[in-house]
């Protein structure tokens, strides 16, 4: 008992600290302590509160690590509507607002905000507690994201006043500096980068793994009070200062203005501000201060009548393109930049702007020393727009035919817009390729992820997929975050999975078109590394399943002499070249499967392992060669278009019987 009582003073002590410290992390933006000792506390917290589930509370910070995924986002009928707002375009339509506000209420006086470009939410909460965090949906009805907004540091899970109840509006964000870290792992691991950062907010705000969220770093900026009990509010201004004082992060800077006139010259000034913000914006806001006035100005069926939304138009430039400057992207991609005469656009000196690629450059007529017209894309990347003087003597600008990172030559495939470098050994590649090699489902090696990746390759240790075997405990433990431990683990990792079977090896080369189930059937034709690589493009093309661009793209990878020579490197270390798998017997041979759904007692890799080991083959879509669709929880299209067709559909109860 006395235990007990210890571990609810302490875990009282450590919710206190660690509210306060994401406080001054997430809101002041003045920390006070470093994160590891931030990190140790909400550790013990975790302890503590897994020890006594009892003492864990509403406003406990052990909520904003993400909870368990519950796959569905329930409806939220929203008590007070939350509005759009009329867009204006020119500052005539925003005198033309202050005529008709004039009209109702002579006296009004205005406050002038940035306009967030983010995703609009409400947090409720009750008794001072958070309670329920919701999207806006169509207005009236959202969704429920509360554990998602847990995850979000600046908004306080209690809040300084005891209040009965409060809900606040704010705008979901991503900065900046985060987007652009995520977009660089994005195309590290060949994935599809987002757009832009209120694309990337909110995606990330609805994932339906909160964990997933929390790893998304957002931001949120608080802009006005829904309803509150237990305190009279008269104003807009007055409003945001008692956001602030009950913890709430609000918006940056808000003005108050005496007349239309003052309201236009601070949109003028947020306008010269945004480029150098370290979020997006994509207007200012006018809102009448006075709440009564508001009430008495009312709304459309639409829009609020007391506010009204100011959209800052693309600024267009023009200038000098001096050179084209190619870079090679972490997946192989040679894209274009052109190198401007620097001009100023949205606050900021731009000297560079995409060229998109080489369909791009060709479509423009684009050629060095042209005279072109750049903005900013979404206020954040620079682009060139048109050619409007072509320089005397000019010749379009042709794309280079090998690789300026590692000089072997480019390919572009039909179809694609993209000109690529295919070579493993690519300079350029090397981050990407090492942690896709290493994941879990290509060569398995566990402990070697992003961050250990980053380290060896930072350090020099690793320049192929094939020095990772030749790495030693003495070379790993000196390393950040290492040690002898951890150093010793990764080397066992490492040799295990040597005796992996050779399509895990072919899928984590990262061939062009080649995914697990590709790897496999390779695996399955030919039974050696020897005999893929020496393959003929006709022989590929006879595997039931292979198209003629897959075909194509593992002919041409083994063309490439680096890529051979990686494959005899990795012979050298001992890893084995051959086709493992042994079916078990034939009881699904000729039968193809679809799963469909989250599965609970396999993966999906398990099940298709499984499938495979009994003759059986796997099919990402229904058709009425399909034989069984597999559902788990949550099965979509797939499970209705197996209805449709008459497809057998089994659950993972009666597949496990099937497997027996």
């Amino acid at each position: 008992m006395a235990d007990f009582e210890q571990s609810k003073k302490r875990a009282e002590e450590l919710r206190e600290s660690l509210n306060y410290h994401s406080h001054k992390y997430y809101v002041e933006d003045a920390p006070e302590i470093e994160d590891f000792e931030y990190d140790m506390m909400l550790r013990e917290l975790e302890n503590i509160e897994e020890k006594y589930p009892e003492l864990v509370t509403a406003d406990s910070p052990t909520r904003r690590v993400g909870g368990k995924a519950d796959g569905q986002f329930e409806p939220v009928v929203h008590e007070v509507r939350m509005e759009s707002l009329q867009d204006a375009f020119s500052f005539e339509e925003l005198r033309e607002f202050d005529n008709r506000v004039k009209e109702a209420v002579p006296n009004a006086v205005y406050v002038v905000e940035p306009k967030i470009d983010g995703l609009s939410v409400s947090v409720e909460y009750e008794n001072g507690v958070f309670k329920i965090g919701s999207t806006r949906g169509d207005g009236n009805v959202g969704e429920d994201v509360s554990a998602n907004l847990c995850t979000i540091g600046a908004i306080p899970l209690k809040i300084k006043e005891n209040l009965p109840k409060i809900e606040v509006r704010g705008e979901v964000y991503m900065p900046h500096k985060t987007f652009n870290e995520i977009v660089e792992q994005q195309e590290i691991l060949g994935e599809k980068p987002f757009k832009n950062p209120r694309n990337a907010a909110a995606g990330s705000l609805r994932q339906k793994d909160p964990k997933i969220t929390a790893k998304r770093k957002l931001d949120i900026f608080c802009f006005n009070v829904q309803q509150v009990e237990g305190k009279t509010l008269s104003g807009h201004k007055e409003s945001l200062d008692y956001l602030k004082e009950l913890g709430f992060k609000t918006v940056p800077f808000y003005t108050k203005c005496s007349t239309i006139d003052e309201a236009i010259e601070e949109i003028k000034n947020i306008g010269n501000k945004r480029g150098e913000l370290p979020f997006d914006i994509d207007g200012a806001v006018i809102k009448v201060d006075d709440f009564s006035q508001r009430s008495l100005l009312g709304s459309t069926a639409k829009f609020p009548k007391w506010a009204i939304a100011f959209k800052y138009p693309p600024e267009e430039k023009e200038t000098i393109l001096h050179d084209i400057e190619i870079n090679v992207g972490r997946t192989g991609v040679l894209t274009p930049t052109a190198i401007l005469s620097p001009v100023l656009l949205a606050g900021t000196t731009v000297s560079r702007a995409t060229l998109h690629n080489e369909d791009f450059i060709k479509e423009k007529n684009i050629c060095l020393g042209d005279t072109v017209i750049v903005r900013k894309a979404g206020d954040i990347i620079p682009e060139v727009l048109t050619v409007t003087k072509h320089a005397d003597n000019a010749v379009p600008y042709e794309m280079p035919k090998i690789c300026p990172s590692c000089g072997e030559p480019v390919f572009r495939e039909e179809g694609e817009a993209a000109v690529r470098c295919l070579n493993t050994e690519c300079p350029a590649q090397l981050l990407r390729n090492i942690i896709h090699f290493c994941s879990r489902d290509a060569m398995d090696i566990e402990g070697l992820g992003w961050s250990v990746a980053e380290l060896l390759v930072k350090n020099d240790l690793v320049k192929t997929p094939a020095d990772i075997y030749s790495l030693t405990k003495e070379q790993i433990s000196p390393l950040d975050r290492m040690g002898d431990l951890s150093a010793q683990n990764l080397v066992d990792a490492i040799n295990k999975s040597k005796e992996n079977d050779v399509a895990k090896l072919i899928f984590a080369l990262g061939i062009r078109h080649i995914g697990q189930k590709a790897a496999n059937l390779l695996a399955e034709r030919f039974g050696t590394m020897s005999e893929i690589m020496n393959a003929s493009e006709e022989d590929i093309l006879t595997i039931d399943g292979f198209g003629a661009i897959m075909a194509k793209s593992v002919a041409d990878y083994f063309k490439t002499k680096s890529n051979r020579e990686l494959i005899d490197a990795l012979m050298a270390h001992g890893l084995n070249m051959k086709y493992l798998k042994e079916v078990k017997d034939s009881r699904f041979a000729g039968k193809t499967f679809v799963l469909t759904g989250t599965l609970s007692k396999f993966t999906r890799n398990e099940a298709s392992a499984i499938i495979e080991s009994f003759g059986g083959k796997t099919s990402s879509s229904v058709s009425k060669k399909t034989s069984f669709v597999l559902a788990g929880e949550e099965a979509g299209s797939k499970l209705k278009k197996a209805n449709d067709l008459g497809i057998t559909v089994i659950s993972e109860e009666q597949f496990g019987e099937m497997i027996l």
